[in-house]
């Protein structure tokens, strides 16, 4: 793993005022743990630009003087809540025996089908994974490829397993996946299907109408006959009246 170097000198005073007073001069007061007393130090704010604004993790070199130099990784940080300066950090000694803690960032490689010929979306559940290991197995950052997820894969941390390192994660942990988008949706217009009812219902319909139109030509047929009969009647009568 890389490895910064800060520079800082041993606190000759402890407390809130003496802490405060090293705020307003642009310093931030540290805390360094390990096997012995903590050692209180401080070092310049800009010094820890490049160890905290960062994507990637490292360890710290931390000298003090000529003969008080300690390897380290950062295992705390306290920011202000209004001006987000940092107030305060804390570091843990690596010892070569020793595993410690802490977050690596996550490095996708490849590029997924599912998101290239399906139109589906990757995304990135764990941008930083936390793991245990000796400091010389501490790795820069952890490789994630991605070149056979399809969509609806998934890597979790159980895919990811390695001899040099422990995840401190469950291995049913999501890191990244491909996901169904918009774009990978097919709108499919629903086919319009006859049933049996609604032809039921059609033949019913058309037997009704049918049967109405029978009814009616009986109908006019019998008004026919009976308006025939009227005329014959009159006639019979016209001539009896002549005779």
């Amino acid at each position: 793993m890389k490895s910064i170097t800060i520079k800082g000198s041993k606190r000759k005073e402890l407390g809130k005022s003496s802490s405060k007073k090293l705020r307003n001069e642009g310093k931030v007061p540290c805390i360094l743990y390990g096997d012995g007393e903590p050692i209180h130090f401080y070092s310049n704010e800009i010094d820890f630009k490049k160890l905290v604004y960062t994507p990637d993790a490292h360890t710290v070199n931390i000298e003090l003087d000529e003969k008080n130099q300690f390897n380290a990784i950062m295992q705390d940080i306290q920011f202000h809540p209004l001006t987000d300066r940092i107030i305060h950090i804390d570091f843990y000694q690596l010892s070569e025996d020793k595993e410690v803690s802490i977050d690596i960032p996550v490095r996708l490689e490849g590029q997924a089908p599912g998101v290239l010929n399906s139109g589906g979306m990757l995304t990135r559940n764990k941008r930083k994974l936390k793991v245990r290991a000796l400091p010389k197995n501490l790795p820069d950052s952890i490789l994630v490829d991605i070149s056979n997820l399809e969509l609806g894969d998934k890597i979790y941390t159980s895919n990811l397993k390695n001899d040099h390192y422990t995840f401190l994660h469950s291995d049913s942990t999501v890191v990244t996946q491909v996901i169904t988008s918009r774009a990978s949706m097919i709108l499919e217009e629903p086919e319009t299907e006859e049933t049996e009812e609604t032809s039921e219902t059609s033949e019913t319909s058309e037997t009704s109408q049918t049967g109405d139109g029978d009814k009616k030509a009986e109908d006019g047929n019998k008004e026919g006959e009976k308006k025939e009969g009227e005329k014959k009647e009159g006639e019979k009568k016209e001539g009896d009246s002549k005779d």
